[in-house]
């Protein structure tokens, strides 16, 4: 297993650039957040096991093959063939910037670099940087695309400092604030777009940014004018429906994405303002999503809404865990974590990663889809500027190096277990500032353990924390004789002297979990191991009975490994066996993690009958 598993890894990761961290130049916004991060992503690392197993694919199958011509095509020739067909390069131009930032691959800033440039020359002389005709300007979907634009060009010019990139984002901020405001002559923002407004008030998020990289205070005015239209008669009362009620099916249509990309903004402005209120209520938010809305594996919505308390219906036809939720229920996560440092945020984000994210892409081709359920075939599909999904999955994947290690407090931190290199600099305990290097190298999620070298410039004291996962049992870290055991939920904080070359040897049991299927499955099950949801697949099996017949015998759940029973070209190898009923006669079934399973378009099941 070992063996084939570092096969799979140099073939599928960036093996090519290992022991070089790369060091892009980063153009930092010039005006500060009054509330500075808790925790700060490592700039320079690579990322060689599942993790960058998943991010190389979508590199090579997925943003390299992008199709600038399709993406372009609706700005060349006003309007575009949909309505939302605008937000497609921005949304690139994020994903293409953070892979980037983390790869330095040439082909993709070649690439990223012509879109650019095809793009701003498509602006015209007002800031227009949309698809639509003038009869339809800001109907529908339009402010949708700027304000993807602006997150787009924003991105791209953090990693270039391209000055025309700057000043065409800027030009759609001055735009925004011509156009909408509470002054007369002005529109309303929240009558721009659908959903109560949601859509077209989520706008808030790149004009704070815009702020920041500018110090243009008439943005910062316009973040304060979407937050009291949200508040309007006919707005979606974000901030009063979250207070009166603590539930988000009470905030607008219910629609989730939009809703999610709302928050965004609010927590950026809050970073700007520190006016606790609108931290609080998104912490409300977020404890609702995550207690009463999420799926086992990381996601929400039926039909693009969040639903009642408990509903969790998981087929095609639910249309369950849109691509675009899952990406930005992640980034929601990943801000609340750079806001507290609190670690019950990566839980969050290893549940999403692990499970729906990876789900979302196939990784035989890069192919991506809408909605992921999880029982049926997954509807893959490798159009390029006509699905929203499709461009949403990306950035989610795109977003990985910043949730795996960094600093909280000060303190570098290890939030998940992935196999690479990491540079960063520390204080010493003597407030001498020194260079740290650590080294990962592990088999997981196949194995329970994983050696990390800590390499600092200098022998001396100071502390790392160890994240301890939610679902970790007997976790230990193991420093020649000294032996520290971790509680699962938290960090594990280890201060000590540390000499220039440390081995920390961490193990732990990576447990199987038999789940229940709630109020939607009542008397299924699911299993789970460690992170990583599991599921039959049906052409893996070669079954001649229904996967609906299955039955779980819950008191003989037993996994052993399978992994010599896959297709040599699947692409994960990670399967295990479990016995089973089948027209209650004892079957050997084959179980892949969800995020893998249905690759070559069979139908899988995850919610199985039990007994």
């Amino acid at each position: 297993m070992k063996i084939l598993l570092m096969f799979v890894i140099c073939v599928h990761a960036i093996c090519a650039q290992a022991g070089n961290l790369h060091k892009i130049k980063l153009y930092e916004p010039i005006v500060p957040n009054k509330i500075s991060d808790k925790f700060v992503p490592a700039n320079f690392q690579e990322i060689s096991g599942f993790l960058g197993y998943r991010m190389n694919v979508n590199l090579e199958k997925r943003l390299l093959k992008i199709d600038s011509t399709t993406i372009l095509s609706g700005f060349r020739k006003r309007p575009g063939s949909q309505v939302w067909l605008g937000e497609h390069v921005g949304k690139f131009l994020f994903s293409a910037s953070n892979s980037y930032k983390y790869s330095n691959d040439a082909r993709l800033k070649k690439l990223t670099d012509g879109i650019v440039k095809q793009y701003i020359a498509c602006q015209l002389p007002d800031g227009y940087l949309g698809t639509y005709l003038p009869k339809d300007y800001w109907t529908e979907w339009d402010v949708w695309a700027h304000k993807y634009a602006i997150i787009g060009l924003l991105n791209y010019y953090s990693i270039t400092g391209n000055q025309p990139a700057l000043t065409a984002a800027k030009k759609v901020g001055d735009l925004m604030c011509r156009t909408f405001g509470d002054e007369p002559g002005k529109r309303d923002i929240i009558l721009a777009g659908d959903h109560v407004g949601l859509a077209p008030g989520s706008i808030l998020e790149p004009m704070a940014d815009l702020y920041r990289y500018t110090a243009d205070k008439k943005y910062l005015d316009f973040c304060e004018y979407i937050l009291r239209a949200f508040e309007h008669s006919n707005g979606p009362k974000i901030i009063s429906g979250l207070e009166k009620y603590g539930k988000v099916t009470k905030v607008g249509d219910a629609k989730a994405y939009e809703m999610l990309s709302c928050f965004l903004g609010i927590l950026k402005y809050y970073k700007i303002t520190g006016n606790t209120r609108y931290l609080t209520l998104l912490e409300t938010a977020w404890n609702d999503i995550r207690n009463n809305r999420l799926y086992i594996t990381g996601t929400s919505s039926i039909e693009e809404c969040f639903q009642e308390d408990g509903v969790m219906s998981a087929e095609n036809k639910n249309k369950m865990g849109e691509g675009c939720v899952t990406t930005t229920w992640l980034q929601f996560n990943l801000q609340l974590l750079q806001i507290t440092g609190d670690p019950k945020y990566s839980q969050e984000l290893e549940r999403t990663v692990y499970n729906h994210l990876f789900a979302a892409e196939n990784p035989q081709t890069g192919c991506v889809s809408y909605y992921t359920a999880l029982q049926g075939a997954k509807p893959y599909k490798c159009d390029q500027g006509f699905s929203c999904c499709l461009s949403s999955i990306p950035r989610g994947i795109s977003l990985i190096p910043d949730l795996i290690w960094g600093k909280i407090n000060g303190v570098f931190s290890i939030l998940m277990v992935e196999s690479g290199v990491v540079t960063d600099t520390i204080v010493a305990h003597d407030n001498s500032r020194i260079a740290l290097k650590v080294e990962s190298s592990t088999n997981f999620p196949l194995e329970g353990s994983v050696t990390y070298t800590i390499q600092p410039s200098a022998a001396k004291i100071f502390a790392m924390n160890f994240r301890v996962p939610e679902w970790a049992k007997k976790y230990t870290a193991t420093i020649g004789r000294q032996i520290y055991r971790g509680i699962p939920g938290k960090l594990l904080k280890i201060e000590r002297k540390w000499n220039t070359k440390e081995v920390v040897n961490i193990s732990f049991e990576i447990p199987v979990e038999v789940l229940s299927g709630g109020k939607s499955y009542p008397g299924n099950t699911a299993f789970k191991r460690g992170p990583q949801v599991l599921a039959v697949d049906k052409d893996l099996n070669g079954a001649s009975y229904s996967l609906k017949e299955l039955i779980v015998l819950k008191e003989k759940v037993k996994l052993t490994d399978a992994s010599k029973m896959l297709p040599k070209d699947w692409s994960w190898q990670q399967a295990y066996s479990v016995t089973m009923l089948a027209n209650l006669k004892p079957v050997n079934v084959i179980l892949v993690p969800f995020s893998e399973a249905g690759q070559k378009g069979s139908e899988i099941l995850t919610w199985i009958g039990s007994k």
